[in-house]
């Protein structure tokens, strides 16, 4: 048996008024997953566990089966290992934005999706002036990189940038949750400071102003913690071999984790302009090779990030006819027996352009299945599908019995 889960980051929304009152996973045009939906089994599942934030890091653990509470252990160490970056037992690990300040508020969290070569430019600088000793910084792609704190304290409340766009960076800088994180977090808030002084008279700064774009002009870091214990997919499940496709470090990182080869396609960029067809192309070839695939597309994420759901509507209609309908496509050439899971990690609605803890829609499809009487696939046609309210690794569980 195959299965491949197919996850559109942030896929799921709100009711939008300029949609006549509909989502755009329900405006879209999405004939592929409306055929997984049709011809399998729906419902909804709580993605993001009590007691947690609703970051793609904890929703994406969740779905594919971790107990939150032994391994989690923030989304810089999985970053870090997608990237190659060894967390030494005394050392905090954090995911670590270049974001774009205006007014003394954080204007986005992305740098206005600053470009890797000019992100690697920045975070080089940023280790040269301000790195070394206890506090190293390493380049990620676009926003995303790395910070490890050694001797660091994880007791700490960060802010992800994401969660607060146009609040005043003196709202939301790191706080300790523990008298014996309070040199941790001195040390983070100075860094963020220092930066904001030096980032924006660094050419590639002053380039991009004068160009009209969003300067890179303060760091953010966020999301602490350790070196994770995780179990791979083979203990887990039993798994012979296992692929995953994504164009961010925090997937490919989970991945390592769990065990997974890591299928890098060129052109992918976690934007709407990612290669599509490269990764269709990878995941079946995936298929062939391997009896698990985790696909995974940020596109929707980052234009419900934006506010902008036009664009959502575009990332969701080229999910389907660019990825998941070549793939439909395909299917004779794979076998007779590949189970097939569509579903977001957590919806990330545009007129709050963050994320939400609502459960979120999935279809499960496998050969022979008797199916439910769900026709569409959107967040709320599956509510009459066969599955009730899925929780933790009951997901995860209900795609390797089938």
């Amino acid at each position: 048996m195959k299965h491949i889960i197919i996850l559109g980051d942030g896929m799921a929304d709100e009711p939008i008024e300029e949609l006549g009152g509909k989502t755009p996973l329900q405006v879209a045009n999405t004939p592929s997953m409306d055929w997984i939906a049709r011809n399998g089994r729906c419902g909804l599942l709580k993605s993001v566990p009590d007691g947690y934030a609703p970051g793609s890091e904890v929703a994406n653990l969740a779905i594919l089966g971790y107990d939150l509470d032994k391994v989690f252990e923030g989304r810089g160490s999985l970053e870090a290992a997608s990237m190659g970056v060894k967390i030494e037992d005394n050392e905090v690990a954090m995911r670590c934005n270049l974001i774009c300040v205006q007014d003394g508020k954080i204007k986005n969290h992305s740098a206005g999706h600053i470009s890797n070569e000019e992100a690697t430019e920045l975070i080089n600088y940023m280790q040269q002036e301000l790195g070394g000793g206890d506090i190293n910084l390493f380049p990620g792609i676009s926003y995303r990189h790395l910070l490890k704190i050694k001797n660091g304290d994880k007791r700490i409340k960060c802010t992800p940038p994401h969660d607060v766009p146009g609040t005043p960076c003196a709202d939301v800088m790191v706080q300790a949750q523990a008298e014996e994180a309070q040199a941790t977090a001195d040390k983070i808030n100075e860094l963020i400071r220092k930066s904001q002084e030096l980032l924006p008279l660094h050419p590639v700064n002053k380039k991009r102003v004068a160009e009209g774009k969003d300067p890179a002009n303060s760091l953010w870091p966020w999301s602490p913690g350790y070196r994770p214990a995780m179990e791979t997919f083979q203990q887990q499940y039993g798994i012979k071999s296992g692929a995953v496709i994504s164009a961010v470090d925090l997937i490919k990182g989970i991945g390592v984790y769990a065990g997974l080869t890591s299928i890098e396609v060129e052109g992918a960029t976690g934007l709407y302009n990612t290669n599509y067809e490269g990764k269709a192309e990878a995941a079946i070839k995936a298929l062939r090779e391997n009896d698990f695939l985790f696909l995974h597309v940020e596109a929707s994420d980052e234009a419900g990030h934006e506010g902008d759901y036009e664009l959502k509507k575009r990332t969701i209609e080229y999910l389907d006819s660019r990825i998941i309908a070549p793939i439909l496509e395909a299917m004779p050439t794979l076998g007779d027996d590949l189970t097939i899971a569509l579903l977001p990690d957590h919806p990330t609605p545009c007129r709050l352009r963050t994320h939400t803890r609502d459960a979120v829609p999935f279809a499960i499809y496998t050969p022979g299945i008797e199916p439910d009487e769900v026709e569409e696939y959107n967040e709320f046609s599956v509510k009459q599908g066969s599955y009730t309210t899925l929780t933790g690794a009951q997901f995860i569980k209900e795609i390797f019995k089938q």
